[in-house]
């Protein structure tokens, strides 16, 4: 028992850490929370899913086994003293009590035992007598029902863990073991699962997931199941007629919903229903829940930006959410990861956004209100995810915004990238240029690219700001250098050869000149493109030296960007879909029973006291001799009362009083 009981408090430590921690989340969410290292040690222990961990469903086995055989090797022998009234107890051994009583009365044993068992009827106690030849025993009980608590309780156990063990992933697991299941690892269409990837039409329990993008019909759930997902017919279909998702006047979601049509797959009979946060649907034992919301297939159309060469045209590319494809110009793959058409952030902090999780956004929905409103979020535009493969099989994720975000006061292009999802996104800021796009600034980077334009602009460089002669010359070979080495390399190349404490020295010289010269090159830009100059337009001033000391830090983080190609989102085709949780979950209804058996075992076991009364009579020469004893499981103050007014109540009627007022 001690050992059952320490198990059942291992599984309640357990459940208090599966409270605390969000369950079945994605990898990434908990990486961000908890940091790599925590999340390998976690991880070890099944703490995102412990409801369905090995050793978890393993302790609650035992102690299901363990806790019936206890009921079953006591429970009989409890019921049995529960009905027994102990009449064969030996009126001697009565005087061993510590709460007795010896009388003596006039009255005959008869008598006696009419007045005795008058007054017991009267106090609520069942009694039964045993004759011994001249002698009465009457053995009396109340609160027999106090043994029941015992079997309530324990059995109340076994049958919340057989409720918790019902709505696990046992039964999923048992298909696994017992009829070869096997989980589906990598993209395959429903149709193409083979009967080894499909779960059973009559799994007793199950929680699953469904992606339904509108106008979308499906009849199977998606059943997470180790590294792959396993398919779970369901006995209807679901139709999305239409989602809606309603937002704040910050942007942020406050509330979606589904219009669905169900079709009875046995009768085909169909009918429409809305499914809300809070709203579920309830049909043929199975719970449909709305869980999230993401994106169906949308339709992208993106502008590919060179990132090297000297063309500064983007390619146009077409994409799919959840799709692949090629970047223009390169043979590397590209997978559309995700749309987001609504991006609420804070920007106080001049401090480029991370892009927040659905689970994050469903959160602010179902979370409270109470909360007082951040009045520094905005909606900063549409945003697309994508993940570029290299040719050593290297992926990397990026992340970029449509259009320009306000950052210091300055409008800025943010293009973040990261090597996986532990990591945030590190951004790529190009400002906007005056007619809030791309174009300028991609214009000065393949113009950084053509050695003869940077020759120019040094030798320009140098003539502003050198005199004639071999100082000009000089001034032009270190201009000269300096463009082509941070046009490859950047500030890092600039600085990779030389002493430690000589760096900083060598960046306060080389910065501004390579600011200055990249001014020349605008302007040889321009003349090019028969516009004029940036200094002869009436264009300088604080916002012009602000752009350019962007766009220089733009062009020295550009050898780090791992790809050569970035792509901007042009215009997109939304297509929105609806995530279902769908659960058939009969373990509810008996976890409800065994809490219900929980509550009359505990009230049974603390508000219910088992009392035994025996009055043993005796003839004697002047009418008779009575021995009294009463006991009780727990000996409480109530209990010692109780027992002087039967004491006082037994020696009025030994007298011939009354019990009228026991």
């Amino acid at each position: 028992m001690r050992f059952a009981i320490s198990l059942l408090v291992f599984i309640c430590m357990a459940s208090l850490i599966g409270t605390i921690i969000q369950q079945n989340q994605a990898a990434s969410t908990y990486i961000d929370r908890f940091g790599p290292f925590w999340f390998a040690v976690f991880s070890e222990f099944s703490l995102w899913q412990i409801y369905n961990s090995s050793w978890f469903l393993l302790v609650m086995s035992f102690l299901v086994v363990s806790t019936t055989l206890c009921i079953f090797r006591n429970g009989p022998k409890m019921l049995n003293d529960a009905r027994s009234f102990r009449e064969y107890v030996r009126g001697s051994s009565l005087r061993a009590f510590h709460h007795r009583v010896e009388l003596a009365s006039a009255q005959a044993p008869a008598q006696a035992r009419e007045a005795v068992g008058k007054l017991l009827r009267a106090q609520g106690y069942r009694y039964r007598v045993r004759e011994d030849g001249d002698s009465l025993m009457i053995a009396a009980k109340k609160g027999s029902a106090n043994r029941l608590g015992y079997i309530f309780a324990h059995t109340a156990i076994v049958v919340i863990l057989l409720g918790g063990l019902l709505d696990s992933e046992l039964a999923v697991r048992l298909q696994t073991w017992l009829f070869d299941k096997q989980p589906i690892q990598g993209n395959m269409l429903i149709s193409d699962v083979p009967p080894s990837g499909r779960l059973s039409a009559l799994n007793p329990s199950f929680r699953a997931n469904m992606l339904l993008p509108d106008g979308k019909q499906s009849s199977m759930g998606i059943v997470s199941s180790g590294q792959g997902v396993l398919l779970q017919p369901l006995p209807f279909s679901l139709h999305l007629n239409k989602f809606y998702i309603d937002y704040y006047s910050n942007g942020q979601p406050s509330d979606f919903r589904s219009d669905v049509t169900v079709t009875d797959l046995a009768s085909g009979k169909s009918f429409n229903r809305t499914i809300l946060v809070n709203e579920p649907l309830r049909y043929d034992g199975v719970t449909v829940y709305q869980s999230s919301f993401d994106d169906g297939g949308s339709k992208l159309h993106l502008k590919a930006w060179p990132l090297q060469g000297t063309s500064a045209q983007p390619a146009t590319l077409a994409g799919t959410v959840g799709s692949n494809g090629k970047l223009p110009g390169t043979k590397l793959a590209v997978d559309f990861t995700g749309l987001r058409v609504i991006n609420v952030e804070d920007l106080s902090s001049g401090k480029a956004p991370q892009p927040k999780s659905v689970v994050s956004e469903v959160a602010a929905v179902t979370g409270s209100a109470a909360r007082a409103p951040n009045k520094n979020l905005h909606n900063v535009g549409p945003s697309v995810q994508y993940r570029v493969i290299g040719d050593d099989g290297q992926a990397h994720d990026f992340n970029q915004y449509m259009l320009p975000v306000k950052l210091d006061g300055f409008p800025v292009f943010l293009m973040g990238t990261r090597d996986d999802a532990s990591q945030p996104y590190r951004y790529l800021r190009i400002p906007a240029d005056d007619q809030g796009g791309l174009t300028e600034f991609m214009q000065l980077r393949a113009a950084l690219d053509d050695p003869e334009l940077r020759d120019e602009a040094a030798h320009r460089f140098a003539q502003h700001n050198a005199a004639p002669g071999e100082q000009q010359n000089l001034m032009f070979q270190a201009a000269r250098g300096a463009l082509r080495t941070f046009a490859s390399q950047g500030f890092n190349g600039i600085i990779a050869s030389a002493p430690a404490d000589q760096r900083e020295k060598i960046l306060n010289f080389a910065v501004p000149m390579i600011q200055l010269s990249l001014v020349e090159l605008r302007d040889l830009m321009h003349e090019r493109a028969h516009e004029p100059p940036v200094a002869s337009a009436g264009k300088q001033g604080e916002h012009e030296l602000q752009w350019m000391r962007l766009a220089v830090l733009a062009l020295a983080s550009l050898p780090d960007y791992p790809a050569p190609v970035a792509l901007q989102l042009s215009s997109f085709d939304q297509v929105q879909a609806s995530v279902f949780q769908i659960a058939r979950s009969p373990g509810t209804k008996i976890v409800y029973i065994g809490c219900l058996l929980l509550v009359l075992g505990v009230f049974s076991m603390f508000y219910i006291r088992e009392r035994r009364i025996w009055v043993w009579i005796r003839p004697s020469d002047h009418g008779s001799d009575w021995l009294a004893a009463m006991t009780t499981q727990r000996r409480t103050l109530d209990f010692n009362h109780e027992f002087e007014r039967l004491r006082e109540a037994l020696r009025r009627l030994a007298t011939g009083g009354s019990d009228h007022d026991v």
